[in-house]
């Protein structure tokens, strides 16, 4: 039977159609989270073709992402060789060897001869192995603070995000007083408190200011899921607050802060740079680490300023690739941000 004008039927299927869309296009923070797909005929019928998964949408992304594959090449270049660099260095990192030492003299350094590519430091080491060993400290250093880091702000995150009430207000009291400091300045102040320095020292005093950021925006994730359907329907059938708050709350908001995690990183690359820069890092020149060996190439850079230069290079390059994974990996995660 054709409908008449006035007949309603219609208009509810076209409403139909548009709550079916509507839904399609929304995201939850739920780690089952699925982006439907509505297909609707020529005859007027919805057809549901199922679902893709946030994380599977998100890789269909970033797979096809220059600035995302750059990052994650450069980044995957960075830990291999620095895993691998034991193995790979071409000598001894901290053995001075006669073919370098013999052209060694206070006026001159060394630079690129048949089989040392990089040449020579001012105390006839080879260049390239150090900075490859490097690679492996400067990584230890990175990846440990951020961990220390990333724990200590989930702790603090999701005591303020569970609790709320007067535990909030303390502990963002605290945050809020900690990210007030510039992140450098309360890592100086922190490693110098240290009666000698140490690789440890470094990671604690990296780790500390890496803590608020990470709890802040725990904390921020874990209040808006307080007012989830799901968590709002837990409370509703009596779970219990412990259980409501680390199978609910707490894995549905982590998404955010280990994205995060990888920026982090690159900045804990850069601030233990600048710590060994400064000689509050890790003093056993044995033991090479990049932002050490562009403290001590100062002395030599006006006469020699590849030695200060390779250092640094590694260091801007390898905190640009965490970068742009980082950035990329955000937009991909973020319903609001893609494109």
């Amino acid at each position: 039977m054709t409908p008449s004008p006035m007949d309603p039927r219609p208009s509810a299927k076209k409403d139909r159609i548009d709550s079916l869309a509507a839904t399609a296009g929304r995201t939850t923070g739920g780690s089952a989270t699925n982006v439907a797909e509505v297909h609707v005929s020529a005859a007027g019928a919805v057809r549901d073709t199922g679902g893709v998964s946030l994380i599977a949408s998100a890789w269909s992304r970033l797979r096809r992402n220059p600035v995302f594959l750059l990052g994650a090449a450069i980044t995957v270049l960075f830990v291999v060789l620095a895993l691998i660099s034991p193995w790979i260095a071409p000598h001894d990192a901290s053995e001075r060897l006669p073919e370098l030492k013999e052209n060694l003299s206070p006026g001159n350094i060394p630079g690129p001869m048949p089989g040392f590519p990089l040449g020579s430091d001012e105390f006839g080491r080879d260049l390239l192995s150090r900075l490859l060993v490097g690679a492996r400290q400067t990584l230890i250093v990175g990846v440990f603070a951020t961990l220390f880091g990333l724990a200590g702000g989930i702790a603090l995150g999701t005591l303020a995000g569970a609790f709320g009430g007067w535990v909030d207000s303390v502990v963002m009291r605290v945050v809020d007083v900690m990210l007030s400091i510039p992140s450098l300045l309360l890592a100086v102040s922190i490693a110098a408190l240290a009666p000698r320095p140490s690789q440890w020292t470094l990671i604690i005093a990296i780790a500390t200011v890496q803590v608020p950021i990470f709890a802040r925006l725990l904390r921020g994730s874990m209040l808006a899921q307080r007012s989830s359907d799901h968590v709002l329907a837990a409370r509703a059938l009596g779970v219990k607050r412990g259980s409501i708050v680390f199978r609910h709350m707490l894995p549905n908001s982590l998404g955010p802060v280990i994205v995060q995690s990888t920026l982090v990183l690159a900045t804990s690359i850069i601030d233990a740079a600048g710590l060994s820069f400064l000689g509050l890092g890790n003093s056993d020149d044995r033991q090479p680490e990049w932002g050490q060996m562009l403290g001590e190439a100062q002395r030599l850079i006006q006469d020699y300023p590849h030695l200060a230069f390779y250092p640094a290079t590694c260091i801007i390059i390898v905190a640009l690739g965490f970068t742009l994974m980082g950035e990329s990996l955000r937009e991909a995660l973020d319903p609001k941000s893609r494109r």
